[in-house]
């Protein structure tokens, strides 16, 4: 089977690298796809979702300084075929969630379009909402 690389992945720079690769890992369920190190990185996957993580670093990218929490203004949607796993795994773990799973249902049009999801946040401070689709529905 041909290996599959997203077209679009964002890459987190994260302050401790090894808490990080922990964190995604062994408390979400990430799997390493490559690593290599000077500086530390990780290729990771879950499902489809594809997700860079590199230790902070003089050479960086880096458009501003890094202040926590990361990611100000945006949240990364992780859409898993089943989320309940994760979940259980997070509050195993005693982390607070940023926001408590719930289904919503969403407008898109023609229909409504359903996801059960939950947000929290990496040890950076980056949000990460993961959800599960559900179906569609009729609007009436």
């Amino acid at each position: 089977m041909e290996e599959y690389w997203n077209p679009m992945v964002p890459e987190l720079s994260v302050s401790d690298f090894s808490k990080s690769l922990n964190f995604y890992c062994e408390i979400l369920g990430f799997k390493v796809r490559s690593q290599r190190t000077k500086p530390d990185f990780a290729y990771i996957e879950f499902e489809q979702v594809q997700i860079m993580l590199e230790q902070i670093h003089d050479n960086g990218w880096a458009t501003g300084s890094l202040e926590a929490p990361f990611g100000r203004g945006v949240n990364f949607q992780i859409e898993l075929s089943n989320i309940e796993p994760v979940y259980k795994r997070i509050k195993l773990a005693g982390i607070s969630l940023f926001k408590e799973q719930k289904d919503t249902w969403y407008d898109v049009g023609h229909s409504l379009s359903g996801q059960r999801e939950f947000l929290v946040q990496d040890p950076d401070g980056y949000l990460l909402r993961f959800s599960q689709y559900l179906g569609e529905k009729s609007k009436s």
